[in-house]
């Protein structure tokens, strides 16, 4: 019933056809076969799992998601009635799923290290018992998204079990609270045309098609992530879209690491896309080991990871990033915050490249298919801060990874992913190489959230907070300008408050925007502590600004190590202990009277 809502009437099994020719992970079918588009099909003797991509009178075309290698023409190939699909229910969180969300720790058992061709797994734990707490009683009227039942899915997280959408009705019956397996019938409901329709705590949803949502609000608050260049400078609106381009070693997948442990989203879903696997083991390792900071428990209890990497099937890989968002949007649904990290969105394009190939159709720039931007902005735009169709509200919120190449940011996949993000977090390899981490450029990167999140920003954390980051960034883009007078004719020729300004941006660039991630009280930063080292820097400058103005030399300034003082706040001030920053003002001020008074 719910797949024939969603338009695919089951052809439970009848449906065959006769492979005639095969290209890589392109599987050809010659005549009518009666498949339909999007379809998921069972491909060769080891029944490999497979996607209709294309139809036509004389033949059908496949993507296969497993290894071809072994196939040949008259091999057979059943459809199953189904889009690909993802199972949706209590046992998400805190597991790690290929491409076609296939359990890795279940294929593990069965195959071994690697992953055997044909496997047949189930997606969530069958045999599991949850304790499940109704919210719907017999007599109820429910409705696409109602919530039915509620899980303690891990300690972190309440899963809660809903109606599928579209459907809706009166409930019949339903469980009493107990345990119950992901596909016990814990109630009926009675639909408009009579017929009864089983709701269980686990359903299904075809991957390409999103989640539908009652209605979409304005970006409005920030996704709070601990790291000042972001939060501060450039922040990401909850149900906003970022990417994080940058060549190789600069910095983009610890950058994602860093968001998907500090920020303050419900859950995490982290796709890793075409990346080497020691990359996703990393994460594993890491994400094992760290304590949530807000809940004080696992981390691992609120993340799902998709890992999908380079020596994997190269269908599976564009398949990936549509598991992951979808998984996202689930948990949207019943009202949590997502953030979902997408590593790398290039990969993700070279898969759409090669099968692009694959088909022989006709390149654009690059080589990559004509319709790279369309499905880029599919993508994109499946984030959101959203009314659900229960009432509450979520959000999903995507940060991609780009990887041009050579850092290029002129080629075709950065360039699309710009015109659907609105924030642009640009890696640059020569900050990388001097160390200076994130190595996210400040003359690069943009956010356009910025006013949409200012009202928030002076309600929440300070009404000058605004002011401020535009005196810093005002700061930096002379202290560029300066630079290039600087590198042509040396710095000695400059009058003392344009080298006051060059010192002001050096404490800026190594006390405010480098950040330390292994470091306790740097590798998190709360949002009242990024304004009072704004307040402080910003208060040095205007003393200091104050003495040249009396006519004292920079020389005579930087006889005192008070600009370095200020550089090492971070580290000084405890997270929890911002009364410190009263001593530094008096620390200032002090410094202000002892030049004064040598120079009287």
């Amino acid at each position: 019933m719910e797949n024939k809502m969603m338009n695919l009437i089951s052809n439970t099994d009848n449906t065959k056809g006769i492979i005639s020719g095969i290209n890589g992970p392109v599987v050809y079918v010659k005549g009518n076969t009666g498949f339909k588009i999007s379809e998921m099909v069972y491909v060769g003797k080891e029944r490999l799992v497979g996607e209709v991509i294309n139809l036509s009178q004389e033949q059908t075309t496949l993507q296969v998601y497993e290894e071809t290698t072994g196939l040949k023409p008259g091999d057979p190939v059943t459809a199953t009635g189904d889009a690909i699909s993802v199972t949706l229910g209590p046992g998400i969180l805190n597991n790690i799923f290929d491409g076609i969300e296939r359990p890795l720790g279940d294929i593990a058992k069965s195959t071994g290290a690697f992953i055997g061709r044909g496997v047949q797994v189930d997606a969530l734990d069958t045999e599991k018992k949850w304790k499940v707490h109704m919210t719907v009683k017999k007599g109820d009227y429910v409705s696409g998204g109602s919530i039915i039942a509620e899980v303690q899915e891990t300690s972190s997280i309440v899963h809660k079990s809903m109606v599928p959408p579209k459907v809706e009705g009166q409930v019949l019956s339903a469980v009493t609270d107990g345990d119950y397996t992901i596909n016990d019938v814990i109630a009926v409901v009675q639909l408009a045309d009579g017929t009864e329709y089983p709701l269980r705590l686990a359903q299904k949803w075809p991957i390409r098609i999103p989640r539908p949502v009652s209605s979409r609000y304005a970006a409005s608050k920030p996704l709070i992530t601990g790291q000042r260049i972001l939060d501060t400078l450039f922040p990401i609106a909850k149900g906003g879209t970022a990417a994080v381009p940058g060549g190789f070693g600069t910095g983009k997948t610890m950058t994602q690491h860093q968001i998907a442990k500090w920020a303050d989203a419900d859950i995490i879903v982290y796709v890793g896309c075409g990346e080497r696997g020691n990359e996703m083991t990393q994460v594993l390792e890491d994400f094992s080991k760290l304590t949530d900071p807000r809940t004080k428990k696992p981390l691992m209890d609120r993340t799902t990871l998709i890992a999908n990497t380079s020596n994997m099937p190269v269908a599976a890989r564009e398949a990936s990033i549509y598991t992951g968002i979808t998984l996202a949007e689930y948990y949207r649904d019943m009202g949590y915050d997502v953030a979902i990290m997408a590593d790398s969105t290039s990969r993700w394009a070279e898969a759409l490249r090669e099968l692009s190939g694959r088909l022989e159709e006709m390149p654009a720039e690059e080589g990559f298919p004509a319709y790279l931007a369309t499905r880029l902005s599919q993508f994109y735009e499946r984030a959101g801060h959203m009314k659900n169709l229960n009432g509450t509200e979520g959000s999903v919120s995507i940060i991609g990874a780009v990887s041009p190449q050579g850092g290029d940011f002129s080629e075709p996949v950065t360039q699309n992913t710009k015109r659907f993000v609105r924030c642009f977090w640009g890696l640059d390899k020569s900050l990388a190489y001097a160390r200076h981490f994130p190595a996210i450029h400040w003359l690069t990167s943009y956010s356009e959230y910025l006013q949409d999140l200012s009202p928030w920003y002076t309600k929440n954390v300070a009404h000058n907070f605004i002011d401020y980051r535009n005196q810093i960034m005002t700061l930096l883009n002379q202290e560029s300008s300066l630079m290039e007078i600087v590198k042509l004719i040396g710095s000695d020729v400059l009058p003392d408050d344009q080298k006051l300004i060059l010192e002001i941006a050096k404490v800026i660039r190594v006390g405010f925007l480098q950040q330390n991630a292994f470091h306790p009280e740097d590798t998190c930063v709360p949002m009242e502590k990024q304004y009072r080292m704004m307040e402080v820097i910003l208060y040095l400058y205007s003393r200091s600004k104050a003495l040249i103005a009396l006519g004292m030399p920079m020389r005579i300034l930087k006889e005192s190590d008070i600009f370095e003082r200020i550089s090492s706040i971070k580290y000084d001030v405890p997270n929890d202990k911002l009364a410190m920053f009263d001593d530094y003002h008096k620390e200032i001020d002090a410094f202000y009277d002892s030049v004064m008074e040598k120079n009287a």
